[in-house]
Formats: C-alpha cells, structure tokens, sequence
C-alpha cells in the first residue's frame, strides 16, 4: 500500500471516530430564564416597593425538577448594615404548573412591611430536562407600609411616620375661600392622626393662612395679625383640631411659612397656636424645617425658587410707607383671580397691549417676557374692570394706594423701551433677591421670569438646590404648586434620593388630586430602608395611595 492510500485510510479513520464522538456525546444542557410576580431589581440600592406581598412566584421557562429545589432557592432579609439574613420560607412547586416555584413564610402570611428583600436561585436548580440558569438570579425588592391611620401592627404601636400637608388656604370668607367643601374632611384626618399610635409628627409645609386669595375690592383690617385671627376665626374647626393635636404631646407640629401666609409673623402663628413648632429663616416669610434620623430630611414650601411668588424687600420700598414691604407680583395676581372667580369668570373687554422689544437687549427681553407671563396669566382671569381703573384696594405691607391692574404690566415708553409703575427693574434686582432669601444656587433672571409658573421648574430645584449640594440630605418635600408627586433623583455620589410634592387641600385643582398627603416611614430598627408614600384623602375618611411609594437604603 502507498503512502497515499494510507493518508486517505488515515484520514477516513479520523473522521469516523469524530463522527462517533459526536453522536454517542452527551447533548449540551440547555439554559432556562425565569421572572417574578414581583417588581424586582438587580441594584441592592434601588429596590422597588410592592404592595402586599404574601406569595413570590417565580415563573421558570421549563418543568422544574422538584429533587433539586433544596438548597437552590432562597429569600434574604437585608438587615440595616446590608447583610442579607436568610428568612425562615415554604418553598414549593405550584401544584397547577410545575414551572412555578412559589415561596412563601413559615405562617404564609404577607411578609413584614417597611423590608428589604433578596431573592436568589442558584445553578444547581435542575428542570425536567436537566436545563439550569445562565448564571445565578440575584434580585431584590422592598415591601411597602399599607396606610390604617388606627394603626399599622408592622409598626408595633411606634411613633415613627412623618405626615407632610401643605397648601390648605384657610380663607377669611367663604364667599371666596379656596378651602370649604374640603374643611371638614381635613378635620376629620387631623382627629384621625391625634388618634393614630404611628404617627410622630405632623408638618405643615406653606400656606395655611391665606391672605391673599381676595377680592380686588376687599377692604383689609388695620392690621395683619387682625386679618390673621379673622382667617383662624372662619376656620375655627381646623384651627381646634390641630390645637389638640399640639395639646396632646404626642405629635410633634410643624409649621413652615409659604408664600400665600408670608406676612404671618412667629407672634401671630405661636398666638393661634400655641405651642406650635417653627421652621423658619431670617427672612419673614421664609423657613424650611430638616428632620429625619440623620437629619436627611429636608422640607419647605419652595416659593422662594420662584420670580412671582418669593419674598420681595426690594421692589416697592420708596413706594410703601414702610419701605420694608416683602409682597412678591404674584400676590395681585391672586387678587385679580379671585375677583374673576367671584364674577364667574365673565366676558372681559379688557385687552392686553402689544409690545416691542429689542431682543439684542437682555434686560428689555427680560422685561419683555414677564409681559409674556402676565398676558398669559390673565387670559384665564377674565374680569369685567377696566385694567386702566384703579380697582386693587390694599392697605397691607405698607401699601396704602388702590392700583390699576396696569400698574403691574409692563408698558411702552416713548423712546421704545420696556418699564412697570410696580415691581419696576424687578429682573435686575433677582440676584440680589436671591441671595437676601437665601437661595444657594443663583438661578438666572431669563430662566426664573420665563420658567417660574411652570410645576417641573419648581420641582427640579430640589434637585439643583439641596440634593446637589447637600450630600446629607436624601429626601425633600415641597408645597406650593398644588401638583402633588414622588419623584427619584440622585445626588453627586450616585446615592438614590426622593423628592416628593405634597399636593393640596383646596377643593378643586384642575388635572390634579386634591386633599393630599405625604408620609415618611424611617428604617425600622433592624432596617435599611426609608420609605416615601403619597395619599389621597376622601371624604368617607378612607385613604387611597396616588402615587407608587419610593424607597431609598440609608446605610
């Protein structure tokens, strides 16, 4: 035989035995995925919340083999230093569908509320067929308080829960008051709150008294603090059940000046309610109020972020007879408002006048596009006075004149530039404003003028005022847009952080829930988690979540 027939027998030889190899070898195991019935995360710091958790199922892509489950599938506990603490569990196959596993507590019963939990499964989970994970499922989840103002038994009868309300505007007259239909309901939660044993205690983030919801032709008292003690009077049912809430020790009661009260002194609010906690700046008109464990919490009303509604000292002041006169532009428009809403909102002839401005000109655009603003605003205020005619009775913050509504639009002057009888130079005057409130980032005049009225502006400066620049603070609640909300951020250090907006109380917001409320669960003692959860209120005094809650890991 020549060497090239051997080559060819050689090589013949060869790929028989490959071929054998390949028929006689073992298949190669195939892979299974799986989900959950849950809303999980592969992010130990992002775990999500869910609501009433007994039973985990998992749901696998094959028949799972039953003898492989020990050992294989295991929920954790993450206890407050992030360790995961296995949890004592009846794992089983479901008995309707071998693919899923389902994982539940020793007294199958739902598991503890205000945790954090790990699930996992390991590769040696078989299925029928011998197929296993890719690679290790390591998810995990946070379980969420369910709200019983009578009590929550997870919470073993501790006073812990942070209860945030804010925007209540308690009028002086219900001809016009904002808040009726909505006062007794609001009663009803405060009794319910002094009653609960979760409750540690209770904020009022802005704008409880209103003075400025009120008619153009409202003529005020001779004083504020007799204004004040009206409001308290109209409202007595309120102004009583947070009283015996403070009276009864047990709720600590915050109150943080807004932008609708911000002439409210210490005296006047210690004087209607005793007792009563104070956040407040230097500034009158101004406070916020930290809380939480480790002080990481932080919450304030936030009008001082916005052009039309922040204290003023600057503006007006030659005008006043005081010359110390704080009242922002936005508080005649609240005047004008609520002269339209008393009128029914009626056909106007009014008409706002047309404008021309350089726009090479920064400061006349700026004054340009507050016009903008106001026209845009006025438009759905409607009223029957004349803007020429002076109509806007005062006699408040050192302002003693009656005002026509054109005294606050910008107008034409004869050499074409842009001017205001009120709040003139206002766009030039905004840093300065800004740093006498005590605004940590400077936010500029063209963005506060143009933005200020916009809900998303507002709520972003949480973002860009404490969460960046105060690695401390990992939750923020503000008042004042009426808009209520839960929104996650993060701070520099790549931490997860919450904001969340308390709504309001008046009675009707449009596109918007009313009677709203927040709540802060601190870590329980073994825990990491903190929780933020946003509510409704209804008049038959149940409770319903708004927004899905949101957890962070405090570690």
């Amino acid at each position: 035989m020549n060497n090239q027939k051997k080559l060819l027998l050689i090589a013949s030889g060869v790929v028989l035995v490959t071929l054998g190899c390949m028929l006689w070898a073992p298949k190669p195991t195939g892979i299974m995925t799986v989900k959950t019935n849950l809303t999980t995360t592969e992010d130990v710091a992002q775990a999500p919340l869910n609501d009433n958790v007994t039973t985990i199922s998992l749901t696998f892509s094959e028949k799972i083999e039953p003898k492989t489950i020990t050992d294989s599938v295991k929920l954790y506990r993450i206890d407050k230093n992030g360790n995961a603490v296995e949890e004592p569990t009846i794992i089983k196959i479901d008995a309707t569908d071998p693919r899923v596993i389902k994982i539940n507590n020793k007294t199958m019963t739902p598991l503890a509320q205000g945790e954090e939990y790990q699930i996992t499964v390991n590769r040696d989970l078989k299925s029928q067929a011998a197929a296993s994970l890719a690679s290790e499922f390591v998810e995990y989840f946070a379980s969420n308080y369910q709200l019983n103002l009578a009590g929550n038994m997870d919470l073993n009868n501790e006073r812990t829960q942070i209860h945030i309300i804010s925007d209540i505007h308690l009028g002086i007259d219900d001809a016009y008051a904002s808040t009726q239909a909505n006062r007794q309901p609001l009663v009803n939660y405060l009794n319910q709150l002094k009653a609960s044993p979760n409750v540690k205690e209770l904020v009022i983030a802005g704008d409880l008294l209103d003075f400025w919801m009120l008619p153009m032709d409202y003529n005020m008292p001779d004083s504020e603090s007799a204004f004040y003690d009206a409001v308290a009077a109209n409202n007595i049912t309120v102004v009583d059940a947070i009283n015996r809430i403070i009276q009864g020790g047990e709720i600590k009661v915050t109150y943080i000046p807004g932008n609708h009260d911000l002439l409210a002194t210490n005296a006047d609010i210690a004087r209607i309610f005793p007792g009563i906690n104070q956040g407040r700046d230097s500034m009158q008109g101004l406070g916020s109020y930290v809380t939480g464990q480790n002080s990481e919490i932080f919450i304030e009303h936030s009008h001082r972020y916005d052009f039309y509604s922040a204290p003023d000292p600057i503006s007006n002041r030659d005008i006043t007879q005081n010359g110390t006169s704080i009242m922002p532009p936005a508080y005649f428009y609240a005047r004008i408002g609520s002269t339209s809403i008393a009128e029914g909102f009626p056909k106007s002839t009014n008409t706002f006048p047309e404008l021309k401005v350089n726009k090479d000109d920064a400061n006349q655009l700026n004054i340009y596009n507050y016009a903008q603003v106001w026209k845009g605003l006025l438009s759905n205020i409607p009223i029957t006075e004349s803007y020429a005619d002076p109509t806007i009775k005062t006699n408040i913050d050192g302002y003693t004149q009656t005002y026509a509504v054109n005294d606050l639009l910008p107008h034409q002057n004869d050499d074409g530039t842009l001017s205001m009888n009120l709040y003139d130079d206002i766009q030039n005057t905004w840093d300065e404003r800004q740093t006498i409130n005590g605004v940590k980032v400077n936010i500029p005049a063209s963005d506060a003028v143009a933005e200020s009225a916009d809900t998303a502006f507002i709520d972003s400066q949480a973002q860009t005022q404490i969460f960046d620049t105060d690695p401390t603070k990992r939750i923020v609640i503000f008042g004042h847009t009426h808009h209520a909300r839960i929104t996650a951020m993060t701070n520099p250090a790549g931490q997860k952080t919450l904001y969340a907006n308390s709504g309001t109380w008046i009675d009707h917001v449009t596109g918007e829930p009313t009677m709203t409320f927040v709540v802060i669960s601190p870590p329980k003692a073994d825990s990491a988690i903190e929780i933020v959860n946003l509510y409704q209120y209804a008049v038959n005094q149940t409770t319903t979540q708004w927004a899905k809650g949101q957890a962070i890991t405090i570690n």
